[in-house]
């Protein structure tokens, strides 16, 4: 099983108060992976990523749907040397891009990360 695979049955464990879709879109490039749906009635996003050094790789598209979507839309990163889970806010995309993980993050830690997207519209 691929890494961003493992993570994204890691998140799924772990929040069972989100109804999650698994987008597998080939024609809308840059769209993020999950469809998420808490239940205070809020939809969200979230593209997965998993890295081993301190860049987060986000294709152009990537990058263009966050800059136009930057609201309720997230990017959660398994940093794979620090054993650790970062939340950014879809419109940080390009700080993302430019600093990595040394970018303050929006949450950090599963457990905090899963507590925001539960709350999300409360």
């Amino acid at each position: 099983m691929k890494p961003e695979q493992k993570f994204w049955h890691e998140l799924k464990k772990s929040t069972p108060k989100i109804t999650w879709t698994r987008l597998e879109n080939r024609s809308a490039f840059g769209t993020p992976d999950l469809l998420g749906y808490n239940n205070n009635c809020n939809f969200f996003t979230v593209e997965l990523k998993v890295t081993s050094t301190n860049r987060v790789r986000l294709s152009p598209h990537q990058k263009a749907f966050h800059v136009k979507h930057p609201r309720n839309s997230f990017i959660m990163v398994k940093a794979l040397s620090l054993n650790l889970v970062k939340l950014f806010q879809g419109g940080d995309v390009m700080e993302l891009d430019a600093c990595g993980l040394s970018l303050a993050p929006l949450r950090q830690g599963l457990e905090a990360c899963r507590l925001l997207l539960e709350d999300l519209g409360s």
